[in-house]
């Protein structure tokens, strides 16, 4: 298994609510020479998160201890610019299993998918909405549901629906990556090639 099995996930919320966030804001090109993928959460939005002498800033959001969970509620066109999967390896490794936005660059998406963090698009109504009630109350919960396909505002009961690929919900339900799936299949995989 690649990732965590994503099913059903109560959780606070930290807010990033600045638009056109790109994949070098969430990691900065200099922290994209390690072979492994552990490590990145550390570099997690380093240029935001810290001063030039490594010092936290606590004005940033992930150094505030009053905001706290495993979504990430970003701001609109969240995960722009290059390709870099490093970026959502970073989110990962952090501890974030799903970003909440009204709008995700499409490669940003796809990678999340891949990697196990569930990209949840809402209506910029419903965003604006879950931005509110985290200022209101830090502790306010959603719950994302990937069976249903739902995100709730436990608070209030609202709810809206999000889209996901069949193939990447099963894969995302069962902690694969498109290796993972493969090789899950190996048995019927073995008895085609046998059968050729």
């Amino acid at each position: 298994m690649a990732y965590d099995k994503f099913d059903v996930l109560t959780s606070r919320m930290v807010p990033l609510s600045t638009e056109n966030v790109d994949t070098d804001q969430i990691i900065p090109a200099r922290f994209l020479k390690a072979t492994e993928r552990k490590g990145f959460g550390d570099n997690l939005f380093r240029d935001w998160r810290y001063d030039s002498e490594g010092n936290p800033k606590p004005d940033f959001v992930l150094n505030d201890p009053t905001y706290e969970g495993k979504i990430l509620l970003a701001g609109r066109n969240f995960g722009s610019g290059s390709s870099r999967e490093h970026a959502v390896w970073a989110i990962y490794d952090y501890g974030f299993r799903c970003v909440v936005s009204s709008f995700f660059a499409d490669i940003f998406k796809n990678n999340c998918l891949n990697i196990g963090v569930l990209p949840v698009t809402v209506t910029p109504e419903f965003a604006d909405e879950l931005f509110a009630a985290v200022e209101a109350d830090p502790s306010a919960e959603v719950e994302v549901d990937i069976n249903k396909q739902t995100i709730t505002l436990l608070s209030t009961g609202r709810s809206e629906s999000f889209d996901i690929n069949s193939y990447k919900k099963q894969n995302m339900k069962n902690g694969f990556d498109d290796i993972d799936y493969l090789l899950n299949l190996k048995t019927e995989i073995q008895a085609f090639e046998a059968g050729r």
